[in-house]
């Protein structure tokens, strides 16, 4: 077929993600499309994929976006008249330790709030649906019948033919080999046949897909792995509705094929392929075998399935696929160049994700932002350090083990850190610090006694406890040092700054110098974007300061909305300047001992900063307080942060107080109802919902995004609501996820969990839906599904309650 000179959409790659993205598109009206790929259809990844399709996602929003792609292979050979292979055969998860079952059962509670069928079952009952397991070993399964498997090829063919036959374009056998752009958009793409101008390019190309976006300059970070699974010759008992089972306690996972099973699995320390630049020619290719590297998933299946110790083995298939350093695939608009759209990065999960995934990249091409929240598997969720090729390769090797391995809270990733680290980072090791990571940041998660034995990971109360605990009495009774210089920082200044926030942020803006404003960013349907404070630093100058993680989408937030006869810039300098907080009633105490300047209540007000000196530096001091009570947050000059530390730490010998890290701190923002983005705030919450309409003036001259949506919603009853919610035991212990009940039925989850001094318990912040929304909660009886038990607690719209 001869290439057209011109299309609106170009998509690169045709696997099951780029025909999926072509169908939904073409479904939504949208038919001057062009599809290229390199090779033939399906000829990357898709061709050996395993096909299974599960249901079960962490989120509300991942879950219905599975759910649509089975209701979508369904029905898609009635729609085409081309086969699927789709079966919904059911699937068994097994449990082989307590803990596992415990987690089961949480993923059961959860995934039936959000409305699928899961039932949980004893081991016989799992043996029952899978006669070939072995169960005496098991301590119980979850079911869910309405999982099922497909062919991969088969199905993108349909997806093709559905696409095709709406007016989509598919193009085989020619290779994209540039990007061309104008003033920071895609204008169109150069082929081995010419040049082909577009407005939008979306790179579905697979594991090609981090080096096809290097050509436009775009950061995909995804790197291949070699991935394994064998193929029997024809079992007694294996029929085609035969359920897909999973083990994940041996690594595991099987399916029925042609009266015989696909093993495979996630091994523990997975074999990144490092073959770097992939050739093009690289089609319907396999790798080598390697029964060293399988061998754990081979002695682990003929444990549990011990029909394989006899079967004859037809195969085992080495096919490489791309895996993303969090393991989440990578959909949306790159920040780098504007209309180009990624969907790549699945992970392995590529059947079972690309059908609601590309219902999603085509919702958000066409609407012009994401459709709902998708901040998981957002490509604003990565720095551009991500792209180094070793960082990548390393995290290959560890997240791809990680698949089916026992993640336990808080549970930490280990390869390429250190990475990005505070002036303190040595000095705070050294006083016992141990360290989380966030965006490539090293942070202080909590200080452990020298004489302290490490924590080890569990699901019940955390061995770390007694030590945060000490660090939030410290911040309530005397005062607490903490090291917050991972916050992005963002500079924003020229004479139109302050139209570019007033148009984009919810509160007023307008305000005296030096003053402080915790704001919204919000989307057109009133949903969070962002929040984040900001301070005026002078007429033109505005000093934006935002999560850790979300460095990268509210650059891109922010930027994309300045108009080009605009004069305003935005610049990162988070890594410029530190942040030390320092919280607690004697905060203002020790102060006055390092700083010669009045920060009394009336000289610096709450929300208000001044430049002070403190030891030989000169600082920005904010009244400010995350955790709530009395505290200071002060911008120290990178260079400084040392002498800061220490000036501050030297002048609190006598006042009890601690170095603390970001565990005290969230549960001690829990316990004051402090939100968090990512947690309680995204687009798909309002300040209605979230108990944050004080932080938006609806009445500001300046007209703002997201007022309308606002102005339509204040007369509609809320759909959802924040609650805190207070465990009625000081022995269980939660850690967020959980399903909240009221009088047995579900009504919503468990967004942040920490511990409360105040409780004498664990307290957290939940959205109700529904009815539940519409009611007032002063002590409502609630439930909380932790690990498959119900443990009373209270719901209350404000908590403390008043008096």
């Amino acid at each position: 077929m001869t290439l057209p000179n011109q299309t609106r959409i170009v998509i690169v790659g045709g696997g099951i993600a780029g025909c999926s993205t072509a169908y939904h598109l073409s479904l939504m009206g949208e038919t001057d499309v062009l599809l290229l790929e390199q090779g033939r259809l399906t000829c990357g990844t898709t061709w050996h994929a395993a096909g299974l399709v599960g249901q079960m996602r962490p989120n509300r929003n991942m879950t219905r976006m599975s759910k649509y792609g089975i209701e979508l292979y369904s029905t898609l050979e009635e729609e085409t008249g081309l086969a699927t292979g789709w079966k919904q055969c059911g699937s068994v998860n097994v449990a082989a330790t307590p803990e596992r079952m415990k987690v089961l059962r949480k993923q059961a509670a959860l995934a039936r709030s959000f409305g699928v069928e899961v039932d949980v079952i004893s081991a016989q009952q799992a043996g029952d649906l899978y006669p070939l397991l072995r169960t005496d070993d098991l301590q119980g399964a979850i079911w869910i019948p309405g999982d099922g498997k497909a062919n991969p090829a088969d199905l993108t063919m349909s997806l093709a033919k559905g696409a095709r036959n709406r007016g989509v374009k598919i193009v085989e056998g020619v290779e994209v080999t540039g990007v061309l752009s104008e003033n920071g958009r895609v204008t169109g793409v150069q082929t081995t046949q010419g040049d082909v101008l577009c407005e939008v390019l979306v790179n579905c190309a697979g594991q090609w897909a981090r080096q096809f976006g290097r050509l436009a300059g775009v950061n995909v970070p995804l790197y291949s792995a070699e991935h394994f699974y064998i193929v029997t010759d024809r079992i007694a008992g294996v029929h085609p509705m035969l359920p897909v089972m999973r083990d994940p306690d041996g690594f595991i996972y099987y399916k029925e094929e042609v009266g015989g099973l696909v093993m495979g699995g996630f091994e523990p320390k997975a074999k990144p392929w490092k073959m770097d630049p992939i050739p093009s020619t690289f089609q319907f290719e396999l790798l080598g075998e390697d029964w060293d590297q399988f061998e754990i998933l081979m002695t682990n299946a003929i444990h549990r399935t011990p029909c394989l110790e006899t079967a004859k083995v037809k195969m085992l298939l080495n096919g490489p696929e791309s895996f993303t350093p969090d393991g989440n695939f990578i959909l949306g608009e790159a920040p780098e160049l504007r209309n180009y759209f990624v969907a790549a990065g699945f992970n392995s999960a590529g059947i079972a994700n690309a059908g609601g995934a590309g219902k999603l990249i085509a919702e958000w091409i066409i609407g012009g932002e994401a459709p709902s929240d998708l901040w998981d598997v957002d490509i604003r969720r990565f720095g551009p350090f991500m792209a180094n090729r070793k960082l990548l390769a390393e995290r290959t090797g560890e997240t791809l083990g990680l698949h089916y391995a026992m993640r336990w809270p808080r549970q930490e990733l280990e390869t390429a850190r250190p990475l990005r680290t505070s002036p303190l980072y040595d000095l705070l090791a050294t006083k016992g610090a141990v360290f989380g990571n966030r965006n490539g940041w090293e942070r202080v998660s909590y200080f452990r006694p020298a004489d302290a034995p490490p924590a080890e990971h569990g699901l019940g109360k955390p061995g770390w406890l007694p030590w945060v605990i000490e660090e939030q009495r410290a911040t309530r009774e005397a005062v607490a040092l903490y090291d917050q210089t991972s916050f992005s920082k963002l500079l924003l200044q020229g004479r139109d700054a302050l139209a570019v926030l007033q148009r984009l942020c919810a509160n007023e803006i307008d305000v005296p110098a030096d003053k402080m404003v915790y704001t919204a960013l919000l989307n057109e349907r009133g949903g969070f974007e962002s929040d984040l404070t900001i301070i005026r630093e002078g007429a033109e100058r505005f000093l934006i300061i935002t999560g850790s993680a979300q460095t990268t989408r509210d650059m891109d937030w922010i930027s994309r909305h300045i108009e080009p006869a605009e004069h305003a810039m935005l610049t990162d300098v988070s890594a410029m300047t530190s942040v030390l907080s320092v919280m607690g009633p004697k905060a203002r105490e020790l102060l006055a001992r390092a700083s010669p300047d009045d920060l009394s209540s009336e000289s610096l007000k709450f929300s208000h900063t001044r430049m002070i000196d403190l030891g030989f530096a000169r600082v920005r001091a904010a009244r400010m307080s995350y955790v709530g009570g009395p505290g200071f947050e002060l911008y120290v000059p990178i260079e400084m942060a040392r002498h800061v530390y220490l000036a501050l730490h030297e002048a609190s010998a006598d006042l009890g107080s601690k170095d603390a890290g970001y565990y005290a701190l969230d549960a001690l923002r829990i316990e004051a109802g402090r939100r968090a983005w990512g947690a309680e705030l995204g687009p798909d919450e309002t300040p209605f919902e979230a108990g944050l309409a004080y932080a938006v003036k609806l009445d500001k001259p300046a007209e703002f995004i997201g007022k309308a949506a606002l102005l339509r919603l204040q007369a509609e009853p809320l759909r959802k609501k924040l609650v805190t919610v207070v465990l009625s035991t000081a022995d269980a212990y939660a850690w967020g996820g959980e399903s909240l009940l009221i009088a047995g039925e579900a009504v919503g989850e468990l967004s942040s969990v920490g511990w409360s001094p105040k409780a004498g318990a664990c307290v957290a912040l939940a959205y109700v839906r529904g009815a539940a929304a519409l009611h007032l909660h002063a002590g409502t009886a609630v439930q909380i599904d932790l690990w498959g038990e119900l443990i009373d607690a209270t719901a209350w719209d404000r908590w403390p309650p008043a008096g």
